[in-house]
């Protein structure tokens, strides 16, 4: 997307926290863009970005093969700060040393300024707690660099050449557990870079609907609305910038949640004000979904499916030229990684393949967000503040959370199921403090008793995790009474399920679904 604002670029060399530095920096109101460490000098020059911070990656600067960049990409005059790997490379580059450390420097560390006249660290205090990881460190700064900090594992901890407008800092600033990150951070944007941090939501909605309107002039675009966040956000953006010329299709799988179906519908329709092509197409995908039990195979026939309805129902309305998808940030960066941990991407609910067969020319207004963003943009797009804070729900819906076959029966066992858990989350007021809660359908049955009866019936689990960023995440610690409430509900409201467990495994090793 072209912003007319000022650009930060950050350079990926694999670390697990690039995507945090990407937000960091937003968050400080400068927009700011993830490209492979191996980008051409030349391009970066040509993108006239305010600032570069190179990130770290789990590399070592003289193994053969590490990641490597062009010196003259110190040599562009953009204020550049390199954090860990990053700032090794740099280091090397320029003529300074680096070397295995004596131990490795893994978590907090204290951080000793000893140059007061630091711009990284200006206003600032003299010892702080930093977070650091690191196997190598910088024995011997680059020529023309002056050492401003040091701990206990890394005598060169900091370094800052004025002159050439070149930092390094050998620790993690963007993520929580670095006291003052975000005030480094600030200083390296604001001081060193110049920036002026008028990037907004707002701004960047405007943005946003100019540029659909480019691209679309006066043709008809197609999208299709699940009823989660992005769908709907990209929905009401559409909406914003070409109104009526916008159709969406909601197809109904059979596998959304109780109600949903008709909640979104009415939503859109009366609230939001779109033109919604409903498909019922439940029947269509339970049968397809008959006698499969292998979760890969449940996937893929659900996104086939997917794609058969769509591309019927976007045929009828007959002279649509673009296809709308909600794609954001984080999927592009995991397709288009270089290496590192972010190089695998899960089969991806986006419907691939759908603009060749159909001809379709693709529109995606959320590429360049983050989930917290796209959350933000929909508020600001006058999206209920309660769905905007609706827990993430696969793609392939309650499909990937029934373990074994999926039929209309036990469906309808788990909706039942789920609704009553993701009620009482919200009675009780605890919806909010969780990231993700769900009730999983098992393929075992046990043995219970219900008045004079034995019952031999299903067993159902409940999931709740707290979490930032989905990449790691903890079990919620629920109150005992509270899971005694839920457990005695469903067991009593819900036909055949007589036991129900709560699983207390973290991310990893565990995911957070089970499929």
């Amino acid at each position: 997307m072209s912003h007319a604002h000022e650009t930060v670029l950050v350079l990926d060399f694999g670390s697990q926290y690039t995507q945090l530095i990407a937000r960091r920096v937003r968050e400080l109101g400068v927009y700011c863009e993830i490209l492979p460490f191996d980008v051409p000098a030349g391009e970066v020059s040509s993108r006239a970005p305010r600032g570069i911070i190179l990130s770290g990656g789990p590399d070592s600067v003289y193994q053969a093969g590490a990641p490597q960049v062009e010196a003259a990409l110190f040599r562009t005059g953009r204020p550049t700060l390199g954090i860990c790997y990053g700032m090794q490379i740099m280091m090397q580059r320029l003529g300074g040393r680096v070397d295995r450390a004596p131990g490795r420097e893994y978590g907090p560390a204290t951080l000793a300024v000893s140059d007061p006249g630091s711009l990284l660290f200006r206003g600032l205090e003299p010892a702080q707690r930093v977070w650091a990881s690191h196997g190598d460190r910088v024995v011997e700064p680059a020529p023309g660099f002056r050492v401003v900090a040091a701990s206990e594992g890394a005598p060169c901890a900091a370094v800052e050449d004025r002159e050439r407008r070149l930092y390094g800092v050998q620790f993690h600033p963007e993520v929580v557990h670095t006291d003052h990150g975000r005030a480094i951070l600030r200083n390296f944007l604001f001081e060193a870079c110049g920036c002026r941090g008028d990037w907004t939501i707002s701004s960047f909605a405007g943005d946003a609907v100019e540029e659909i309107r480019r691209t679309v002039g006066e043709g008809l675009v197609v999208c299709a609305l699940s009823g989660g966040v992005d769908s709907s956000v990209m929905a009401l953006l559409l909406d914003r910038a070409i109104g009526s010329r916008l159709f969406c299709v909601f197809v109904d799988n059979g596998l959304l949640r109780k109600g949903e179906a008709d909640q979104v519908l009415r939503d859109f329709r009366e609230r939001y004000h779109l033109q919604v092509r409903f498909s019922d197409a439940a029947d269509l995908f339970l049968d397809r979904l008959r006698g499969v039990e292998d979760p890969e195979r449940k996937r893929r026939i659900i996104g086939e499916t997917f794609v058969d309805v769509f591309e019927r129902e976007a045929a009828a309305l007959g002279g649509v030229e673009f296809l709308a998808q909600g794609t954001i940030y984080p999927d592009r960066i995991e397709s288009s990684s270089v290496r590192g941990p972010s190089a695998t991407i899960k089969t991806h609910h986006n419907v691939g393949g759908l603009p060749e067969r159909m001809r379709l020319r693709l529109v995606e207004p959320l590429r360049d967000l983050f989930k917290d963003e796209v959350r933000g943009l929909g508020e600001e797009l006058g999206l209920d503040p309660a769905f905007v804070r609706r827990h993430p729900f696969p793609g392939p819906g309650l499909a990937v959370r029934i373990l074994g076959e999926v039929t209309r029966e036990r469906v309808a066992t788990l909706q039942e199921a789920d609704a009553i858990f993701v009620g009482e989350l919200r009675e009780a007021g605890l919806y909010d403090r969780v990231a993700q809660a769900f009730v999983l359908l098992l393929p075992v049955r046990s043995v219970g008793v219900m008045g004079d009866g034995r019952t031999y019936d299903h067993v159902v689990a409940i999931r709740a995790v707290e979490t930032l960023d989905f990449m790691t995440a903890d079990w919620a610690r629920l109150p005992a009474d509270f899971l005694a409430r839920v457990s005695s509900r469903i067991v009593n409201e819900v036909r055949g399920v007589n036991r129900v467990v709560y699983d207390v495994t973290s991310k990893p090793p565990g995911t957070i679904e089970w499929e």
